[in-house]
């Protein structure tokens, strides 16, 4: 095996916490969709940010690849060890390290999952907002700058992050950000390390904001004889200024896999789902003048979730959405992508992109949080089938194209991961070369989750070592 010393080493320093049995290597070597398994050499359990700082050590030492994993959730193989090397698995560093409730406030470690927090936090009247879907792990949601149904209420990790603790590729320990609200003193390293994906350092420790539960919540469902109808709707929503936690659109073919997959009996059309965050008076409010506006717009079929059971209910089918499509066409694959648009552009995108998949001939629901101009497709495939691989991948790649051409991005919450590598000379230009500097200069080696996000270095890292 090419990292022999490497691993004897990490046995000295971790013990049984370091494994190279064919089951572990197997089960990180899998993902969420389409990609081809990718097994590490072996996978480490480090417990401490100091175990993950003389494991940097080691594996600089011995220019073994890292790539961490949190919970394997991700949806762009971006936790796949596709040079080999270490997977470093950060499920044992799970733990809140201190609760700043005056200040609303958290420390906790990476491996703790954001429903777990939700979970530690219900007595203090503070919850913690991101919310993708996915029960992912907290340092998993900060490497790829996370977001989600609550981020036209509350933000993205972006938002909500307000410092790390990270540990680079030699090791040294570095603390980003403070507990201050704002700050002019610097770089903002927090912001580089966010949407990183593992490239520039191991997340060890995350400061997070948290928010107060609110007084009161409402959530409706409704649905529209139209794409565009729900579409525009959002819009106008929006430039009202009327105040969302969430606001969700389903298209019709979703509708239907949730009737089938759920037992609801949802029309089969297109649906929004919202959800309002306040004050008695300010949900009331707020709730009363998005009706106007549905009906207005055509909307119909409004049913409000009036007891928490039943908002339960409603956003667990939304969260469940992906494995009801796969479960939907029993031993489909998935192949999930997402664009962001300006609003003004998103009811075209969402149009344009049901036509390519229907032009296509292929069977995919369009969702997602478009209170923020962002839509999934979720495109289900027969396993055995190329030809539909191939027709699902040039759908894909016209999103991206017109997300582009539109002013937006080829992602807003998936990821680079190695899904969408190809399109980031054509997003970002020569800034592109300026991100894989900085890989250069914080990570010369490429040790960090190589041939993601940046420009591949492994080659010319290799040559120069030779």
């Amino acid at each position: 095996m090419a990292y022999d010393a490497a691993l004897d080493a990490l046995k000295s320093l971790l013990g049984d916490r370091l494994s190279l049995t064919q089951a572990d290597r197997d089960l990180h070597g899998q993902n969420e969709t389409w990609f081809a398994p990718a097994p590490p050499d072996a996978v480490a359990y480090p417990a401490t940010t100091e175990e993950v700082s003389q494991i940097m050590k080691i594996c600089t030492a011995h220019r073994m690849p890292v790539v961490a994993w949190g919970t394997g959730t991700s949806l762009e193989g971006h936790a796949l060890a596709i040079h080999g090397g270490l997977c470093l698995d950060m499920s044992r560093m799970d733990k809140l390290v201190e609760l700043y409730q005056d200040d609303m406030q958290v420390r906790v470690q990476p491996g703790m999952t954001r429903e777990v927090l939700n979970t530690e936090l219900r007595a203090t009247g503070l919850f913690f907002p991101v919310d993708p879907g996915a029960n992912a792990s907290l340092g998993g949601m900060a490497s790829t700058r996370a977001s989600g149904t609550t981020t036209v209420g509350y933000g993205t990790m972006k938002d909500n992050v307000m410092g790390l603790e990270v540990v680079l590729a030699d090791g040294t320990i570095i603390r980003t950000g403070s507990r201050a609200r704002k700050s002019s003193a610097g770089y903002d390293l927090t912001a580089l390390m966010l949407g990183s994906e593992g490239t520039l350092g191991i997340i060890t420790e995350l400061t997070l904001k948290l928010h107060g539960q609110p007084e009161a919540v409402s959530s409706a469902v409704c649905a529209f004889d139209t794409l565009h109808a729900a579409v525009e709707t959002v819009q106008m929503v929006i430039q009202m200024g009327i105040r969302m936690a969430r606001i969700e659109f389903v298209d019709a073919m979703t509708a239907q896999i949730f009737n089938k997959m759920n037992g609801t009996d949802l029309p089969e059309k297109p649906h929004l789902m919202i959800e309002f965050h306040g004050s008695e008076a300010m949900v009331a409010e707020q709730s009363e003048r998005f009706g106007e506006v549905v009906t207005e717009m055509g909307g119909a079929n409004f049913d409000w979730a009036t007891t928490a059971e039943d908002r339960t209910r409603l956003w667990r089918m939304r969260h469940g959405a992906y494995p009801a499509c796969i479960a939907y066409r029993p031993g489909c694959m998935g192949l999930v992508t997402d664009i962001v648009v300006p609003i003004s552009r998103l009811a075209e995108a969402v149009e344009d992109t049901r036509r390519d998949i229907d032009a296509a001939g292929l069977v995919g629901p369009i969702l997602g949080h478009v209170g923020d101009g962002n839509f999934h497709s979720v495109l289900m495939l027969d396993r055995n089938d190329k030809d539909e691989f191939k027709r699902a991948k040039e759908v894909a790649a016209k999103m991206s194209e017109r997300a582009l051409s539109m002013g937006g991005t080829v992602t807003g919450e998936h990821g680079i991961g190695m899904g969408k590598l190809a399109y980031m000379e054509a997003e970002h230009g020569a800034a592109w070369q300026v991100m894989g500097a900085i890989k250069q200069a914080l990570d010369p080696l490429n040790i960090l989750n190589p041939g993601k996000m940046v420009p591949d270095q492994t080659k010319a890292v290799r040559e120069a070592a030779e």
